[in-house]
């Protein structure tokens, strides 16, 4: 039973954080904003406050955790990613830019056929 109680709790109460991180995030945009004539340092120091304020309230929530977990994941997952080299990369890349220019090239003799065929056989129309 009391586990039922906390899941009903959890998720207005995550609704509430969410929303007033949200706040505090808008806050220091708008601070940011208005203190336009200020120096840079002095418009800064809101924005980063307000941001701070609200990475540390999503950070005590249910989706701030999720999140977090979800980029921890990510990142072990990217180390298990087998990155090529330079030398692979770079043929990879001429391979790439080889196929587009040798496309380019199909699609613009298939483009002056197509026109040749269409202007001057079909319609008669002479440069």
């Amino acid at each position: 039973m009391s586990n039922q109680s906390v899941e009903t709790v959890t998720p207005s109460s995550d609704k509430i954080k969410v929303s007033l991180a949200l706040v505090f995030a808008i806050a220091g945009i708008v601070a940011f904003y208005f203190l336009a004539g200020s120096p840079t340092w002095q418009r800064s120091l809101p924005l980063f406050g307000g941001l701070v304020l609200a990475v540390g309230i999503l950070w005590t929530s249910g989706p701030g955790r999720n999140f977090l977990s979800f980029a921890k994941e990510s990142v072990r997952e990217t180390r298990k990613v087998v990155w090529p080299s330079r030398k692979e990369a770079m043929q990879v890349t001429a391979v790439v830019f080889a196929f587009v220019f040798v496309m380019s090239l199909f699609l613009w003799g298939v483009d002056k056929i197509l026109e040749y065929v269409l202007y001057d056989l079909i319609l008669g129309w002479k440069k």
